[in-house]
């Protein structure tokens, strides 16, 4: 079976606070993303925070993108979740991350919906040992000049 969705969660770090407390910017910024994105609005819903900060929530005829700001911390949630094969939502956040410039962005893909079809779907972990032998090999190469000497 096909999967359902996509959904992209993103961390922005770094942004500017003006940026992320500007309700106007952030609501230009989701159109825009909207719009690039091949998706199809069909409400956007917003609420502005006192002192500072703003929510801000694009419902989509594919699903959903939101933005939660956090403008004292310079930090942004973002999550974009789309059905079907038309929306592209990696550009919705290519968009996003081209009007709030972050220094630094942590994403996560995931796929919605898969029915146990997809492998990725467990957790992998990969460890990889060579850099813990390394370090054991060097500290016993030292351990051995030492005696030596």
């Amino acid at each position: 079976m096909k999967v359902i969705g996509k959904h992209l969660t993103v961390d922005m770090y770094g942004c500017s606070f003006d940026s992320l407390d500007n309700l106007e910017f952030i609501k230009t910024a989701m159109l825009e993303a909207v719009k690039e994105a091949n998706m199809t609005l069909l409400n956007l819903s917003y609420h502005k925070f006192e002192p500072q900060g703003l929510t801000a929530l694009a419902l989509l005829a594919e699903s959903h993108m939101s933005i939660h700001t956090y403008p004292e911390l310079g930090y942004a949630a973002v999550d974009v979740f789309t059905c079907g094969d038309q929306s592209r939502p990696d550009k919705a956040l290519a968009v996003l991350k081209s009007f709030l410039k972050p220094e630094k962005t942590k994403t996560t893909n995931i796929m919605r919906g898969d029915f146990g079809s997809q492998k990725d779907m467990k957790p992998r972990i990969k460890i990889s040992i060579a850099p813990l032998r390394r370090v054991r090999n060097t500290s016993a190469r030292v351990w051995s000049l030492l005696r030596k000497k």
